[in-house]
């Protein structure tokens, strides 16, 4: 936990908090979020205690939006089955259910940050409704639609 915290407050401190000052969207792959689903609720780590590590390693900051792919694990395994797997995709279905499990707790926590996407549909549709989404904050960021097309 310490050590992911630690990563990620160099990253927050060298290149998010900059790159926000300029006024440059941001994207990560993974942030806070993923931490709480991972070490809180899949390894019963205390969820109070991971927010708080989460909170000072980031100085508080949190997404505007958090896109949430979701999949029933099964068929998420089934789909993995033949690449090469990181230590977390090596844990065994019931830590993978509670992962999915907290990343959708979260995710009713919080509805208006998180953009939750059913990716048992066709990666053109997936990536119609993740444009979707994202396009309507930047409208509200930028203020109008042709900054974002643009």
């Amino acid at each position: 936990l310490l050590l992911f915290n630690a990563s990620r407050a160099q990253l927050v401190r060298d290149v998010i908090e900059s790159n926000l000052k300029n006024g440059t969207v941001v994207i990560c792959d993974r942030y806070t979020d993923s931490t709480v689903a991972y070490q809180g609720y899949a390894r019963g780590l205390d969820l109070e205690e991971v927010h708080r590590i989460n909170n000072i390693a980031t100085g508080g900051l949190c997404p505007d939006l958090t896109v949430l792919l979701d999949i029933p694990v099964e068929e998420g395994f089934a789909r993995k089955k033949n690449r090469a797997q990181d230590r977390f995709e090596q844990e065994d279905i019931a830590f993978h259910q509670r992962v999915r499990e907290g990343y959708l707790t979260l995710a009713a926590a919080e509805p208006e940050r998180w953009l939750v996407i059913d990716a048992r549909q066709s990666r053109g549709e997936i990536a119609r409704l993740v444009w979707s989404g994202v396009s309507r904050l930047l409208v509200e960021i930028l203020g109008s639609e042709k900054q974002v097309a643009e």
